[in-house]
C-alpha cells in the first residue's frame, strides 16, 4: 500500500514539474516575443523615419513643413507623425515599398526574418498594404506607429512566423529543460524498479520467514516428542527403540545446526569476514563418501558415476565438500523417480574444472539468471505439477559464495526435463 502512494505521489510530482516547465517554456516564450515585438516596432519607426527625410530631401528649398510645436511636447510621438500630413498636401505621399526595403534590411542585421508586410490603417480599416506573408498565429505584429498626430492614420508591420529565431533564441532553455525532463523522467522510472524489488525482496523474504518457521516446526516438533518418549523412562527396557528415537532427535537437531551454520556462513561470506583455509584435497574420498551418504538417506534409486582425471583440488576441505553436498542434494531433489550422477573433473592451465551433471528435471531458461540468488529457488514441483520441494532457496547461493570466496567461478547448463550440469572453476593455487 505504501508503495502504490510513493508511486502515485511521484506520478503527480512528475506531472507538476512538466506542467512547470512548460509554463516556465511558455513565459520565456512571450518575454522574447515582447522583446521581439519591441525591437521591430523600433527598426519600423527607423524604417518610416529614413523614407520621410528622404521626401523631405526632395522639396524645393523654403518649403516649409508641419513639426513638433511647443503644445506637443511631452507627447510620446514619433517626428514623422508631424510631417506626414503636410507631405501629402505637397503631394508626396508616404511610399509602403520604400520602407518595406528600408525594412527588410533592417531586419537581415539583426537576424530577423525578412519577410514582411507593411500595412495602413484608418481607424480599424486597412487602407493600403505593401507585401505577402503567410498567415500564422505564430507571425510578429509590430505596434501600431501613427502616421497622424490623433492616431487616426496608422502604420504597423508584420513578421512572417519566425520559429528559427525563437528556437535559435530559447535553444539553451530547450536543451537544459528537455534534459531535467528526462532525467526527472528517467529517477522516475528507477525508483518504480527500485520500489519494484524492493516489494519483491519483501514478499521473498516473507515467503523465507513461513517457510523457515513451517519446516523448523516439524524437526522441532520430532526432537521434542522424541525428548518426551526418552525422559518418559517408557523406552527404558527396549534399548534398539530408545536407541532409533535417540538418533532421529540427534540427526533433526543437526538437520537444524547445518541450517543455521549456513546461514551464519552466507552472512560471513556477503561480508567478505570469512577467510578460506585453502590446501590441497584429494576429490576422490570425499565424493566417494557423499555418495554413500545420499544413497543411504534417499528414498529413491540414485547412482553415481565418478571420472576424475584431476585427482585432487586447492581448496577449503569442509566448505567443498557442503558444496559437493548441496549440488547432489538438488541434483536428488530435481529428479525423476531416479537420479543418475555423474561427477568429472580435469583441469587447464589455470584452473581445476568439476563439473556435476544430473539427468533430473533440468532448469527453465527464465530461471538460470535467478537461482543463485538469495532465498529464491527454481521450483521444480511447481513444474512438474508435484509437491513443492522443501527448502529456503541458501543452497546454491551458499555454494556461489563459497567458490567465489574461492576466487573461482561458477556456471549452470540445463535443459529442462533433460539434465542439469554445474561447472565450477577453482584456482590451482593461491
Amino acid at each position: 500500500m505504501r508503495a502504490k502512494y510513493i508511486k502515485y505521489t511521484t506520478i503527480i510530482c512528475l506531472i507538476a514539474i512538466f506542467f512547470i516547465q512548460c509554463a516556465w517554456l511558455y513565459n520565456s516564450y512571450m518575454y522574447l516575443k515582447e522583446d521581439a515585438i519591441t525591437k521591430t516596432s523600433k527598426m519600423l519607426e527607423q524604417a518610416v523615419m529614413e523614407e520621410t527625410f528622404s521626401r523631405l530631401q526632395h522639396l524645393p528649398i523654403g518649403t516649409k513643413v508641419k513639426s513638433r510645436t511647443e503644445e506637443d511636447k511631452g507627447k510620446n510621438l514619433p517626428e514623422f507623425a508631424y510631417m506626414q500630413e503636410s507631405l501629402d498636401s505637397l503631394n508626396m505621399p508616404i511610399s509602403l515599398d520604400s520602407i518595406n526595403r528600408i525594412y527588410t534590411i533592417l531586419l537581415n542585421d539583426k537576424e530577423f526574418p525578412n519577410e514582411c508586410v507593411i500595412s495602413i490603417f484608418k481607424g480599424n480599416q486597412l487602407i493600403q498594404s505593401f507585401g505577402k506573408i503567410e498567415k500564422s498565429i505564430f507571425n510578429i505584429k509590430t505596434l501600431s506607429l501613427p502616421l497622424r498626430k490623433d492616431y487616426s492614420l496608422t502604420i504597423q508591420a508584420e513578421i512572417s512566423n519566425p520559429s528559427l529565431f525563437f528556437l535559435e533564441k530559447m535553444s539553451a532553455l530547450l536543451f537544459s529543460t528537455t534534459t531535467l525532463i528526462l532525467i526527472v523522467i528517467s529517477g522516475f522510472f528507477y525508483q518504480i524498479k527500485i520500489i519494484e524489488q524492493f516489494n519483491k525482496i519483501f514478499h521473498i523474504r516473507e515467503d523465507f520467514s513461513y517457510a523457515m518457521v513451517h519446516d523448523m516446526k516439524t524437526p522441532l516438533t520430532t526432537i521434542f516428542t522424541a525428548l518426551s518418549f526418552l525422559h518418559s523412562g517408557r523406552l527404558d527396557d527396549k534399548p534398539e527403540t530408545k536407541e532409533k528415537f535417540f538418533r532421529v532427535a540427534k540427526n533433526e537437531a543437526d538437520r537444524l545446526l547445518t541450517l543455521t551454520n549456513k546461514l551464519l556462513t552466507i552472512s560471513k561470506l556477503e561480508n567478505k569476514k570469512l577467510e578460506m583455509d585453502c590446501g590441497k584435497v584429494m576429490l576422490e574420498p570425499m565424493l566417494v563418501g557423499l555418495a554413500e551418504k545420499f544413497k543411504m538417506k534417499s528414498d529413491k534409486p540414485v547412482s553415481f558415476e565418478f571420472d576424475l582425471q584431476e585427482s585432487e583440488i586447492y581448496a577449503d576441505a569442509e566448505y567443498m565438500e557442503e558444496v559437493f553436498g548441496n549440488l547432489i542434494d538438488n541434483s536428488i531433489k530435481y529428479s525423476k523417480e531416479s537420479v543418475d550422477i555423474r561427477i568429472s573433473s580435469s583441469s587447464n592451465d589455470h584452473y581445476s574444472i568439476i563439473k556435476v551433471y544430473d539427468n533430473g528435471l533440468g532448469i527453465p531458461e527464465k530461471d538460470r539468471r535467478a537461482i543463485f540468488n538469495k532465498y529464491e529457488r527454481a521450483s521444480a514441483g511447481k513444474r512438474n505439477g508435484k509437491k513443492k520441494t522443501s527448502g529456503f532457496g541458501l543452497g546454491l547461493n551458499f555454494v556461489q559464495q563459497v567458490i567465489e570466496a574461492h576466487k573461482g567461478k561458477i556456471f549452470v547448463n540445463s535443459i529442462e526435463g533433460e539434465f542439469t550440469e554445474f561447472i565450477i572453476y577453482l584456482p590451482l593455487t593461491d
